[in-house]
């Protein structure tokens, strides 16, 4: 759709609900916001319930989604759960890691998820050869976030050692160019497209040699581009940083140029005061992930310190167990509630923004994530008539949103003007419960 107009039932407009705005759309942007329209105007896409701003998912795993169900039978650790993750990572080719990826990012837009943040680190084949395209992995990924009908910002990942000082184990020797600057060389080939953005990745301070932290921030800084890192999720990476370079991963990073308003730390669970200050004075985002620090049991990090002292917000599904940004946003204040047994540490509007707006800046789509002129063309639209969002006035439709709704009360989803999602249907994966199955099944044995 090159142009067109949608009537919005309601409009989450960044503080407050309108009814009635009519959003004109031209070449996948919004050309024009008009409130007070009462009744849509011929010839309208009618979307009935609340519309927001598309949602970001500023931290995926794809290839985790496989994991689902299977690494909630008994007990164990992050650890434990790594092995078994490594284990499905063994089993992937380029054509099986698009079939999945395509279905899971599909899954995504039937969530009211418009843009993805795919933190790739799955590079080459089985014990570490280079297919004959070196980013046969990554240019899977792009293929299939196009097929789903979303946006993709590929944050392509240095992951170049088991610890600090240790080689790659047999499981990661996929994941490893061997070194920072081969790393740079192989994804400096990689070509963004309309829908996808490439970033980088700094997997973890025990994943990336501290002399070569500056090689990746080096190249995300002469490319503006985006900058990730799983950061202090497990005490254990704590002590084994204290233990080698005798200060915090924050400091560390910090200690090497990779802090900065492009930067986004991934969890940020574990911090001291002094961590918490270098992330906030330096404009360092965090993405918070709860459904999988929860599921992990790695702890609930601080996110309204981190908030105060100036990181911004976004949110992630990561692993995957859950495919529902409302309900990542939901659990930011829930487990904080729980921590502090206080409630009201963030409004509504505010958890929406760490979900639209911010998750759209933390992945290099600044021009995403608000329903203003000028704004890329992404909404989603949440219904306001199900068994769980039925019955509160339409006016507080954003806490009802955040607190009451799911991915399964999303109705509609449009991206750069185009409708992805039409009445809880893709337009594009006819069934994605199906394509979910196959995939996954490809993997099995």
């Amino acid at each position: 759709m090159t142009r067109g107009t949608y009537w919005l039932e309601h409009a989450w407009l960044g503080d407050y609900v309108e009814p009635g705005v009519t959003v004109e759309v031209a070449d996948g942007r919004i050309t024009a916001v008009r409130t007070g329209m009462l009744a849509p105007p011929p010839g309208a896409e009618i979307l009935r319930g609340l519309t927001l701003p598309g949602l970001a998912n500023a931290h995926s795993h794809a290839f985790h989604r496989a994991l689902r169900g299977t690494v909630q039978v008994g007990s164990g650790t992050f650890w434990t759960w790594r092995e078994v993750m490594y284990s499905v990572a063994d089993r992937l080719t380029p054509e099986t890691y698009h079939a999945l990826a395509r279905a899971v990012y599909a899954e995504m837009a039937l969530a009211g998820i418009t843009c993805v943040g795919e933190f790739h680190y799955l590079h080459h084949d089985r014990g570490g050869a280079r297919y004959a395209d070196p980013n046969a992995m990554g240019e899977a990924l792009i293929a299939a976030a196009a097929e789903a009908g979303v946006r993709i910002t590929l944050l392509d990942t240095a992951y170049l050692s088991s610890g600090f000082g240790e080689r790659p184990t047999a499981h990661q020797l996929r994941f490893s160019d061997g070194g920072a600057d081969a790393w740079a060389e192989r994804c400096s080939v990689l070509k963004e497209q309309d829908h996808a953005r490439i970033g980088a990745a700094i997997h973890s301070v025990r994943a990336v040699p501290a002399e070569q932290l500056a090689t990746v921030a080096r190249w995300a800084e002469e490319r503006r581009a985006p900058l990730h890192v799983h950061l202090s999720e497990q005490t254990a990476e704590n002590d084994a940083c204290l233990a080698a370079h005798g200060v915090t991963p924050t400091r560390l990073l910090a200690d090497h140029g990779v802090l900065g308003p492009r930067t986004t730390g991934v969890h940020n669970t574990h911090l001291t005061d002094e961590d918490i200050a270098l992330l906030g004075g330096s404009g360092t985002g965090t993405c918070m992930c709860p459904t999988t620090e929860r599921d992990l049991a790695d702890g609930i990090g601080p996110a309204v310190a981190l908030q105060r002292a100036g990181s911004p917000l976004s949110l992630g599904s990561d692993s995957h167990a859950v495919i529902d940004l409302l309900e990542e946003a939901r659990a930011m204040e829930l487990d904080e509630r729980l921590r502090t047994r206080t409630r009201g540490h963030w409004t509504a509007a505010a958890l929406l923004r760490a979900a639209t707006e911010d998750g759209h800046a933390a992945l290099g789509w600044p021009e995403a994530g608000a329903i203003e002129p000028g704004r890329a063309a992404d909404l989603t639209t949440i219904a306001l008539d199900s068994v769980r969002t039925a019955g509160p006035p339409p006016r507080l439709g954003a806490e009802t949103a955040v607190f009451a709704a799911s991915a399964a009360d999303v109705r509609h989803t449009v991206v750069g003007g185009r409708h992805v999602v039409r009445d809880g249907a893709h337009t594009l994966v006819p069934d994605v419960p199906r394509a979910l199955a196959d995939a996954i099944a490809a993997l099995s044995g």
